[in-house]
């Protein structure tokens, strides 16, 4: 008797346990049992903020988390870290944390387990992405250069067309793709020094992601950009059966604008929910100097291009998560204090279609906006080290795109989604 009641005691808690974990079931999420719809945001300098090292404060972390816990904030995409060696390139993010393949910086790892840690008393939950096809924090160029390929350009020298042109040799590169693949087993693989947890076993982890927006870069390489991405997903799926995968994707717009291509990443068996990205400014829709102007058109093209993608959702039967869309600020100004009121009328667009759509039973589950500044005082319109860090990663006008503790338009525009998503999760 006294046998069979442990094992009960084992299998209850491990019910329970298994509850914390977000799944997928029938197309949408799910979290302790009830349906999971949320408003997140875009924290990507979080692990570096979280370490005892360069870049590192504790205490600002600790009162970021808690301000966006108190705004019902319980979402937050992150980067893992960020490649190569550091002050090489006055546009990427430091310090990295992996500085050559497999040598790694043991302060971003400590500061990874501890925002983690942080996060999981604070019942919030962190979508992890691997990888970046971007310069900003390595990624895809790393990873050319390391695999043996010369004169790797950055954009800052090239442009980004020149850039953009040469990344699409990362699709076919299989030995970039092996010191990936490398990376993402010792990541994977690793346990919590702050929880004991190993963190295929650390449910404050949403989701591993592939990457940041990651594209092939030409039409000829996207049938190799769809294996390497196949071949990503399954191998992260094999390292850890608990929790979700996802790409990354900005949608068909990272696809050389095929949404075919789009489909048939998302419909791999590996993949459980879909991404897309919104950029009104950075895809020409609205001008530098007519935000307020353009706005209309901004908004229309936004729900084109998310009704197109809902679409492909429904037929695949998996979520849909916008987890990045941003609108400069007015006037294309950075500083602290400027006005939003531009912004704040296509965040309050945007929200309200994640809404309308999960209020009806669609497919669209959240969003992260781009992205929390919080308390940061940037010092220089280009991030330099030493400057806090926001939303607005190191190649950026810092605060162009942030959402500091300051804009308060801006936060009561979330703070009335956050409501809205909350009662459909009751």
């Amino acid at each position: 008797m006294r046998k069979y009641l442990l094992l009960m005691v084992m299998i209850v808690s491990a019910m329970a346990a298994n509850a914390q974990f977000v799944k997928m079931k029938n197309g949408h999420f799910v979290r302790d049992g009830k349906p999971y719809y949320y408003v997140g945001t875009n924290f990507w300098y979080g692990a570096i903020l979280a370490s005892n090292g360069q870049g590192g404060d504790r205490k600002r972390l600790h009162r970021e988390l808690d301000r966006m816990k108190a705004m019902g904030i319980d979402n937050l995409r992150i980067l893992v870290g960020s490649d190569g060696e550091r002050g090489v390139q006055a546009s990427k993010v430091e310090p990295t944390l992996q500085i050559k393949p497999g040598v790694y910086n043991d302060s971003i790892l400590d500061g990874l387990d501890y925002l983690l840690y942080e996060m999981q008393k604070r019942k919030m939950v962190a979508v992890l992405y691997l990888n970046n096809s971007w310069e900003w924090s390595g990624g895809y160029s790393f990873y050319l250069t390391h695999a043996g390929v010369k004169d790797v350009p950055t954009p800052q020298e090239a442009g980004y067309p020149a850039f953009m042109n040469f990344m699409a040799k990362y699709a076919t590169n299989k030995k970039a793709h092996q010191l990936f693949y490398n990376y993402v087993r010792f990541i994977l693989t690793r346990t919590n020094r702050y929880t004991g947890k190993k963190y295929q076993d650390d449910p404050a982890i949403m989701s591993w992601q592939i990457g940041n927006e990651p594209r092939a870069f030409s039409k000829e390489a996207l049938p190799a950009f769809r294996q390497w991405i196949g071949e990503a997903a399954a191998l992260i799926r094999s390292l850890d059966r608990n929790h979700l995968i996802s790409i990354g994707s900005e949608g068909a717009w990272g696809c050389e604008n095929d949404y075919k291509t789009w489909e048939r990443i998302c419909a791999d068996r590996n993949v459980d929910y879909c991404n897309i990205h919104l950029w009104p400014y950075n895809w020409s829709w609205a001008r530098k100097d007519h935000l307020w102007d353009d706005l209309e058109r901004s908004c229309q093209n936004t729900k084109e291009y998310i009704d197109n993608h809902l679409a492909i959702c429904a037929r695949l039967k998996k979520p849909l998560v916008m987890e990045e869309f941003g609108y400069p600020r007015d006037d294309f100004q950075y500083a602290l204090g400027t006005p939003t009121r531009a912004r704040d009328a296509y965040y309050k667009y945007v929200f309200s279609l994640v809404a309308d759509n999960a209020e009806t039973g669609g497919n669209f589950a959240g969003c992260n906006f781009w992205g929390w500044g919080g308390y940061a005082q940037p010092r220089h319109e280009q991030w330099q080290v030493g400057d806090d860090y926001c939303g607005d990663p190191s190649q950026e006008a810092q605060g162009l795109n942030s959402v500091f503790s300051g804009d308060e338009s801006t936060l009561q525009v979330v703070k009335e989604q956050v409501e809205r998503m909350r009662k459909i999760k009751d």
